[in-house]
């Protein structure tokens, strides 16, 4: 992590990477990953306090000292490299730095809520401010808080929809999230759970949904198509659909 490097936009695609070079047991000598860490989680504005959503105030990975406790915690296992940067468990990504509130392993919540059966069948979604998609009105576990914790928090936040006394019907996945922030040194995992409702209930967006909606939900491919005509499906969270769909089955 050399703080004289280039930063480059968030949202660079970074370095290509063959398929064959993605594995971090393959040698790859010239490799040179595009730095996208946005100004907020640099070193000049890592003093002091910090937004609320930075649980690792600090600049690089070498400065956190409890990583032995992360990698026997974590959702998908995943290794340091000789500098003791933690190595994203699906391999090169082409970007480095982070862009996510921690380094390494960033857990997440995503609440699947179904209500009805058959061709009645609804799910609810919100339409994310910050891609303008439609996802699981999930996000980020907070440092001390449980998966499940976080699953019925986020849920209320973001749709007013309160499943507090609740368990959730299944965990359809502990499972890494290809999402657009990911570095080699930061990414997303998510605990996705079900719950089954008996018919919609009132959702109303908040916090960081510009929207929420119950959308008709009788096959994974219908739902994609009647998502394109209102902003498209967070991709990410096509997996996910997916499981739910079979669970339902």
């Amino acid at each position: 992590m050399d703080s004289t490097q280039t930063y480059s936009p968030v949202d660079h695609p970074g370095v290509p990477v063959p398929a064959g070079l993605r594995s971090w047991d393959v040698a790859w000598d010239g490799y040179q990953p595009v730095d996208i860490t946005p100004p907020e989680l640099r070193a000049a504005a890592l003093v002091g306090d910090t937004e609320s959503w930075i649980s690792d105030p600090v600049a690089t990975p070498q400065e956190v000292s409890d990583w032995d406790a992360r990698q026997a915690a974590a959702l998908v296992p995943f290794g340091l490299d000789a500098a003791g940067c933690p190595l994203n468990p699906v391999g090169r990504t082409g970007r480095a730095g982070r862009n996510l509130g921690s380094w390494g392993e960033n857990q997440a919540a995503d609440p699947v809520v179904v209500a009805g059966t058959g061709a009645d069948r609804r799910v609810l979604l919100i339409l994310r401010s910050d891609v303008e998609k439609w996802a699981f009105p999930g996000g980020m576990v907070d440092p001390g808080e449980t998966a499940p914790a976080a699953v019925v928090r986020e849920l209320q936040e973001e749709t007013g929809v309160d499943l507090t006394d609740r368990e959730p019907d299944a965990i359809l996945s502990r499972s890494y999230v290809y999402d657009w922030r990911a570095t080699d040194h930061a990414w997303v995992t998510s605990t996705a759970a079900l719950y089954l409702l008996p018919d919609v209930v009132p959702a109303v967006a908040a916090d960081d949904a510009a929207d929420a909606r119950w959308f008709p939900f009788t096959s994974v491919d219908q739902l994609v198509e009647d998502l394109a005509e209102h902003g498209g499906l967070y991709s990410a969270h096509r997996p996910i659909l997916t499981a739910a769909a079979d669970r339902l089955a």
